[in-house]
């Protein structure tokens, strides 16, 4: 912004190009109105730290799909029941395979991912629907 455009800016006579405005529907801006009243915070601040929140989540998920398409397909197996609770001896069932594969699997899935340990997986992937995989697994037994 130029000098020109700052003093118009200031003197209210154009708005800050930097400045976006987004619509929002009736029922979103009553909600946000509210959330604001109670937490004691203009609403722009509120939206602007939700917006930001959502962006950041948005980016994670993005990122561990992209991560998840570099898993062999026995790897997304073994993550996937790991995911749902399984042990890997009922896993290692499942998939027809020994607990010590599936193990292996875990490992390289979990390094793949920059993770130590199966609550860690969960936790990412936590609201991932892997319930396809109780289906397509028990081909396998």
């Amino acid at each position: 912004m130029n000098l020109w455009q700052l003093l118009l800016f200031r003197l209210g006579l154009r708005p800050d190009p930097g400045l976006r405005t987004y619509e929002l529907d009736e029922d979103l801006h009553l909600a946000l109105e509210d959330l604001a009243i109670r937490e004691r915070r203009p609403a722009g601040d509120l939206a602007a730290d939700l917006l930001a929140s959502a962006l950041a989540d948005r980016s994670t998920a993005e990122e561990a799909w992209q991560r998840w398409r570099t898993l062999s397909p026995r790897e997304q197996d073994a993550a996937a029941l790991a995911c749902l609770g399984y042990t890997n001896r009922q896993a290692a069932v499942r998939l027809g395979v020994s607990a010590e594969t599936v193990k292996t699997h875990l490992h390289n899935a979990l390094a793949k991912f920059g993770l130590h340990g199966k609550a860690e997986l969960r936790l990412l992937l936590g609201e991932w629907d892997f319930s396809a995989w109780e289906e397509t697994t028990a081909k396998y037994r």
